[in-house]
């Protein structure tokens, strides 16, 4: 339990990290916020494939492809149900070409956007949490180092929005926190539901891998994607082969 507490506090810590060098590179554009992301999409899409979704047919006994089938789509039912309350995020948030908020003034969209951020955060935390499931330690950690990974650039960018917004560097290091602090639970939530039954094992990392699948097929490649820079698409691929070399080296 004890190496479960200090993973979630890694992986919340890393957006809090990310949060933190967002204040020293604030003036981050548009076109390096979009590779940054990109890198961090790779990551997931990895992550979600290669550590959740396949062991998750490796579990199952009985009709694995139908049970993991089940899984992922229930994982992005769940962040497609959350998305109806807290929808798109750059649309929901009005940011611009630049990536700047075009109502400065409207901090009831700012606050949205944090949000969005934090329950997108949710899934990636879940996703660490029940990784651990598996009884294999070192697959688990694997897991979550590669999630806190792609939370360091996660956590930067999201700083610049808020700042030309007109939030306060207080208030704005104070919901990156919290969106941090989300993953710290859901990693908690993730550990505790596979504990109760193993037999949920299967359908929790399918489950898991799912919602990652989601939030990268609707929101991370489509932003940063938009302009169709080609640093972007390599900038995805080099972000998978960093979490693919990850997990065959530490698996």
């Amino acid at each position: 339990m004890k190496i479960v507490f200090l993973t979630a506090l890694g992986v919340g810590g890393a957006s809090i990290m990310g949060a933190a060098l967002g204040f020293v590179f604030k003036d981050i554009s548009k076109k390096f916020s979009n590779v940054v992301l990109a890198f961090a999409a790779g990551v997931m899409l990895c992550a979600s494939v290669v550590s959740l979704i396949m062991p998750s047919l490796e579990y199952t006994n009985r009709f694995p492809v139908l049970v993991t089938t089940i899984g992922i789509i229930c994982g992005a039912l769940c962040i497609d149900f959350a998305d109806k309350f807290v929808p798109h995020l750059h649309k929901l948030a009005g940011v611009d070409e630049n990536g700047n908020f075009a109502d400065n003034q409207n901090l009831t969209r700012v606050l949205l956007f944090v949000l969005a951020i934090a329950i997108h955060n949710l899934p990636e935390g879940i996703a660490a949490g029940v990784g651990f499931g598996t009884g294999n330690t070192t697959e688990a950690i694997t897991i979550a180092l590669g999630i806190a990974l792609q939370n360091i650039p996660e956590g930067m960018v999201i700083i610049s929005p808020m700042l030309n917004a007109g939030v306060s560097k207080g208030r704005t290091f104070f919901a990156a926190t919290l969106a941090g602090i989300v993953e710290v639970f859901g990693t908690l939530i993730g550990y505790f539901a596979v504990s109760l039954s193993n037999a949920i094992l299967p359908f929790a990392l399918a489950f898991a891998g799912g919602t990652m699948l989601y939030v990268i097929s609707r929101d991370m490649i489509p932003e940063t994607h938009a302009d169709g820079s080609h640093a972007v698409t390599y900038s995805l691929l080099v972000g998978f082969i960093v979490m693919l070399a990850i997990g065959y080296y530490l698996g």
